[in-house]
This record gives structure tokens, C-alpha cells and sequence, in this order.
């Protein structure tokens, strides 16, 4: 299975983090990012993704909007794991079961930091291995069960660029 862990796009500054929403710099950071994902992810081929789960904050909901429009195939969900404090453990329970139950090939999950550096330190098995994600940045992995250690980093971009590397 792949899973790309995407950080929510830059957001506004604001007492109340969960209704942060998206800059305009940041709705376009994540849009120009889902054309260079979708080529990385053909050059590679790799499978576009099919799901897309996300914390129920504004700002990641908003960033898991604009990956669904531009992968208009892939359904969107909510996943309460996905929120600041999620767990790593709940995390891996409900992307297997949703694999399992829907024999899905990619699955998005948008999140926050620090969530997005412990499931890639997580997934990997080590931490640093992929460079910390900024707002907006993103990271492809190759998952052979959702367990600690047992995933490959295959690619991650960053905005603006979006350049794939690794």
C-alpha cells in the first residue's frame, strides 16, 4: 500500500487554532502541489491516490478539499486520529482497516505537525530519514503492513517547488 502523509497548507494566524483557515499562498502551495504530485506519482508509477483522510481542523479539511478536487476519484473523509494529539496506534488501525475493507492502493492523510514527523518516523522506522515537512509539504511512502519499521520513503516535495526528492 502507499500512503502520502501531507502537512495542511500555510494558515492564517489565529486564537483559535481549529478555525485557522488557508492563506491564499497556501491554497495555491497545495493546488501547484497536486500537479507535481500526480506527475512524480505517474513517473514512478505509482497508483494516484483514492482516499483521502484528514484531521477535522479548517485548515487541513481546506487542504484535503483542494487534493480531492484535483484527484477527483479519491474520497474524503475525516479522521479524528488525523487532529493535534492523534494517535499514532489508532492511526494504524483504521488505514489497515480501511485498506483491508476497500483493497485501497494510495491513501492521503493530512494532518499537522508534529503528527506528520511521528508517523514518519513511525512508518520508517527512524526519525530524519525524510526532512521535516513544512506547511504544505508532503511525503510518499511504500507501506508493507501499517506498523513501525516497515514502510519505504519513495519520494517528498515541498512548496514551492515541488520538486521530488530523494
Amino acid at each position: 500500500m502507499i500512503v502520502t502523509i501531507w502537512r495542511h497548507g500555510t494558515a492564517e494566524q489565529g486564537a483559535d487554532d481549529e478555525l485557522r483557515e488557508l492563506t491564499m499562498a497556501g491554497r495555491d502551495d497545495v493546488g501547484f502541489g497536486c500537479t507535481q504530485f500526480r506527475q512524480a506519482c505517474q513517473q514512478r508509477s505509482i497508483p494516484l491516490p483514492t482516499n483521502v483522510l484528514h484531521s477535522p481542523l479548517v485548515r487541513t479539511t481546506q487542504t484535503a478539499e483542494i487534493i480531492s478536487s484535483a484527484f477527483n476519484h479519491a474520497s474524503v473523509s475525516v479522521e479524528a486520529a488525523l487532529q493535534p494529539g492523534g494517535s499514532v496506534t489508532a492511526l494504524d488501525a483504521t488505514v489497515a482497516a480501511l485498506s483491508e475493507r476497500q483493497r485501497v492502493a494510495h491513501i492521503v492523510l493530512v494532518s499537522h505537525q508534529p503528527l506528520v514527523s511521528y508517523l514518519l518516523a513511525h512508518y520508517l522506522g527512524e526519525v530524519g530519514s525524510v526532512p521535516s515537512l513544512p506547511p504544505g509539504g508532503l511525503a510518499t511512502l511504500a507501506l508493507d503492513v501499517c506498523a513501525a519499521g516497515c514502510g519505504t520513503a519513495l519520494f517528498w516535495a515541498f512548496p514551492p517547488e515541488y520538486e521530488a526528492g530523494l
